[in-house]
């Protein structure tokens, strides 16, 4: 089959190939894998697709009868893990900011360039004048270099509109996204993300905005599958998140925040409290917010990616949250400010080299936990029976590879929504 990932045509996703059949010859992801039947190291594995469900996991030696005369696909002893998911994102914008990144290299910090008209605010401008059409073609590239790299599943956040139309225009193009190109897209409504010019010095108005119509409105039209808001001495306060939190529980929707980046605001034991899904950044992470994840099962998301391109020195605290059994997530939080990555594996080494996690912890990072923090944990994450076909091929001898490159793009095989979507080529 021609080596290729969905092409930005429409039909491209249809014309993809069905994965029905067995996959065999293939080396399972430790901790990644729920066989029906226990593989025994060192021995090949094989997944059975029916109907775009995994319908059988395990020894290729003890495949069932029933499976037999199934087609095979050959992975020729390539590392399989479930598909990527990317549970942080900011993907749908307008415009880039790169003099921003030019200004922290002189020595801005990230409050002064907001404070000079940058940040948050430059992107709502950029985004406000384009047209749908123009923010999917602008994003569509930016999903596609993701998916590229074996991500079936995303998080892409509004936020960049702060204005009922504008909000509605991101999760539009975010719905949009996921239907043409046959990935697995969660919007996230993030109207709490900013202040617009029009409130300055009106919070609370734009709280009531952000409470009272916009988001019963998006709700109501079926584009929001969880809420955050950016909870920092920059942004709101909180109060004004539970208040958010209250109007999204009231509509029965799951919430999530950015918390403690740049200073303790005490903003995961608050979101905690609301069952988040997830709290995101979390460098400033308190004792008492970790506990509170951990009673209230939120997952940590870590996002290497701003943490680096801020030149950030103020590590999350890894060891307590794996201490405390707090699931770690890792995603690029890609966004034209802080963190402009498109790519996942290099997000793993990141997070790998500067927070010190162990590749186990990284991989299920981008798998596992990130699902979890989604709300995807029953159909994304993990490779087994019973679940949509997500799965990626690897051609490498051990799963550390994955996090030891830097900027490789491995020759993968990718199953996404129980079709193939990209092959590897063949030898």
């Amino acid at each position: 089959m021609q080596n290729k990932d969905n092409p930005s045509h429409p039909n491209g996703w249809a014309a993809s190939q069905n994965a029905d059949g067995v996959w065999q010859n293939l080396k399972p992801a430790p901790g990644l894998w729920v066989a029906d039947v226990p593989v025994p190291e060192g021995q090949p594995a094989c997944v059975v697709v029916q109907q775009g469900q995994m319908a059988w996991v395990g020894p290729e030696a003890q495949l069932p009868a029933s499976y037999q005369a199934l087609p095979r696909h050959n992975a020729r002893g390539a590392l399989a893990t479930p598909g990527l998911v990317d549970c942080h994102t900011h993907l749908v914008y307008g415009g880039q900011r790169a003099n921003e990144f030019a200004m922290r290299l002189a020595g801005a910090t990230y409050e002064e360039v907001a404070k000079a008209g940058g940040g948050i605010v430059s992107s709502v401008k950029a985004t406000r004048v384009a047209t749908e059409d123009e923010l999917f073609d602008q994003a569509a590239p930016r999903l596609q270099a993701l998916m590229a790299e074996g991500v079936c599943a995303v998080e892409i956040k509004s936020g960049y509109g702060l204005a009922l139309e504008h909000e509605r225009k991101q999760l539009r193009v975010a719905r949009r996204l996921g239907e043409a190109f046959g990935v697995t897209v969660r919007t996230t409504f993030l109207g709490a993300h900013a202040l617009p010019p029009e409130y300055a010095g009106r919070s609370q108005a734009y709280v009531d905005l952000v409470c009272k119509e916009m988001l019963p409105a998006l709700a109501a039209e079926g584009l929001v599958d969880a809420v955050d808001v950016f909870c920092e001495r920059i942004a709101f306060t909180l109060a004004e998140t539970s208040q958010v939190f209250q109007a999204a529980q009231k509509l029965g929707i799951p919430v999530k925040l950015h918390a403690e980046q740049l200073s303790d605001m005490g903003g995961a034991a608050l979101a905690a409290r609301y069952g988040a899904l997830s709290c995101d950044h979390i460098e400033h992470l308190s004792a008492d917010g970790i506990a509170a994840m951990k009673a209230a099962g939120t997952v940590a998301v870590l996002l290497p990616g701003a943490y680096y391109t801020l030149r950030d020195t103020h590590l999350p605290p890894i060891a307590q949250l794996r201490a405390a059994g707090v699931p770690m997530a890792v995603s690029t939080d890609h966004n034209p400010g802080t963190s402009p990555a498109l790519s996942l594996l290099l997000m793993v080494n990141m997070a790998c080299t500067l927070f010190r996690l162990t590749v186990p912890e990284a991989l299920a990072g981008i798998t596992t936990h990130a699902a979890h923090a989604l709300g995807l944990q029953d159909s994304h994450g993990l490779i087994a029976s019973g679940r949509p076909a997500n799965f990626v091929l690897w051609p490498v001898g051990e799963a550390a590879e994955l996090a030891y490159w830097l900027g490789q793009k491995p020759d993968c095989t990718i199953v996404r929504q129980g079709r193939i979507a990209r092959a590897r080529s063949e030898a």
